[in-house]
C-alpha cells in the first residue's frame, strides 16, 4: 500500500513490508536533483561506506546474505545490488508509484540531514 511523509514540504512515499517500514530513496534523490535521481543514487551505491554499511546491515537482518564486492570502477545500481547480494534492505519497484526504497535505518543513512531520525509515526510503532 502506498502511503507518504511530508518532510521539508516534499511527499516522500514510503511501504510497510513485513512490518518494517520503507522508505523511497527516489522520493529523497529528487529533492537534491530532480533531473538525475538515478545519478544520485548509483553514485551513494558506488561509495565504498555505503557499500560496507548495506553489507553489514544485510549481514545483521538477512540469514540468506552473501557479499560479492566489487572494484572502484564498477557501476552499482539498485536493482544490481538486489540481486547481486540478495538484498531485503533496498527494494525496488517499477510502475507508477515505483521507484527504489531503502529500509528506515538504510534511507537515514542515505540522507541523514533530509530525514528526521525519529519520525513520530515510527516511534510510536517500535
Amino acid at each position: 500500500m502506498k502511503q507518504d511523509l511530508i518532510v521539508k514540504d516534499i511527499h516522500v512515499n514510503f511501504f510497510v513490508k513485513n512490518e518494517h517500514d520503507f522508505i523511497s530513496l527516489t522520493d529523497i534523490a529528487r529533492f537534491k536533483d530532480a533531473k538525475r535521481m538515478d545519478d544520485v543514487i548509483k553514485n551513494w551505491l558506488r561509495n565504498k561506506n555505503t557499500l560496507q554499511f548495506l553489507g553489514l546491515w544485510e549481514q545483521i537482518n538477512n540469514p540468506g546474505f552473501r557479499m560479492e564486492a566489487g572494484l572502484n570502477h564498477f557501476v552499482m545500481t539498485s536493482k544490481r545490488w538486489i540481486e547481486g547480494v540478495n538484498a531485503i534492505g533496498i527494494v525496488s519497484k517499477a510502475g507508477r508509484y515505483g521507484g527504489t526504497f531503502a529500509h528506515k535505518d538504510i534511507a537515514f543513512e542515505f540522507d541523514p540531514f533530509f530525514l528526521p531520525r525519529h519520525c513520530e509515526e515510527w516511534s510510536e510503532a517500535e
